[in-house]
């Protein structure tokens, strides 16, 4: 709102303040007159140029206020850069994606891992700004391990079919890069890998997932992601890696070595082809 209408509220603030300046736009009609001859034109052409550079102020006010980035939920403010609109993925991600859909999404897809990890505001990373960036580089995308979403111009130039629906997939997985508690870097990159695409799927995206794949339950990405037993368990693991991360986190939580937990899950999907 504040943005939307910074010259009313910024009068509104002032009232008080320019009437007990201004006796003059306080005076009752009878006695208005006569003040207004006893000031004379010069106080007259004063009182003018007062009021108008009050309105001068609150224009100015007014743009200021509207350059200001919104922001999201929770205050956490998002933003998008395209620095590849010299090529052809830069160009498509700006004609069929945009800022405002990939803004929206992140601020989705930040509220829904939060749901998932279970995360109350005091439980998250102190982050309160996440920047996406498309630029040219190898692969599809990554992020920094903070607060920086990079995707590949290449990636966004080849994708086939609904680019918005891929686009969907990759910043639900980055974004939950983004929030993620990780072990101070001491988690399996397999591990942090399929916990953001655990994201993916219970988000029901990611289509392309089959139980049963992979030969090790650290491949990361939907082979670790699917090999998940228990609701809360993602959420769990998540809490307990903010500070370290050890194999033994699974077993506390299901009872069973990682080793048993994978043995278990292949037994049960075989190897992903049926």
């Amino acid at each position: 709102m504040w943005s939307r209408f910074p010259f009313r509220r910024l009068n509104w603030c002032l009232m008080p303040s320019i009437y007990s300046m201004c006796p003059i736009l306080t005076s009752p009609a009878n006695v208005l007159r006569s003040q207004i001859a006893k000031l004379g034109m010069r106080s007259i052409s004063s009182m003018a140029s007062f009021l108008l550079s009050l309105v001068a102020l609150s224009f100015l006010t007014s743009l200021v206020a509207s350059s200001r980035p919104a922001v999201g939920v929770h205050g956490v403010r998002y933003d998008v850069t395209n620095n590849a609109l010299s090529t052809l993925g830069g160009q498509r991600f700006q004609s069929q994606v945009g800022t405002d859909f990939s803004v929206q999404l992140m601020r989705n897809a930040s509220s829904f891992v939060w749901k998932v990890f279970r995360q109350a505001p005091a439980d998250r990373k102190d982050v309160h700004e996440v920047h996406l960036f498309v630029k040219i580089m190898d692969g599809i995308a990554n992020t920094d391990g903070y607060n920086n979403i990079y995707v590949g111009a290449d990636y966004v130039g080849n994708v086939t079919g609904d680019i918005r629906l891929s686009i969907t997939e990759v910043l639900f997985h980055e974004v939950a890069h983004v929030w993620q508690w990780h072990g101070q870097g001491t988690a399996p990159g397999g591990l942090t890998e399929g916990v953001a695409d655990y994201v993916v799927l219970k988000a029901g995206l990611g289509t392309w997932a089959k139980p049963g794949k992979g030969s090790r339950w650290d491949v990361g990405y939907d082979v670790t992601a699917l090999a998940s037993f228990q609701s809360t368990f993602v959420a769990d693991l998540n809490r307990m890696m903010k500070n370290k991360y050890s194999e033994s986190y699974f077993e506390r939580l299901l009872g069973k070595t990682v080793h048993q937990l994978w043995a278990d899950y292949k037994a049960k999907y075989g190897d992903g082809r049926q």
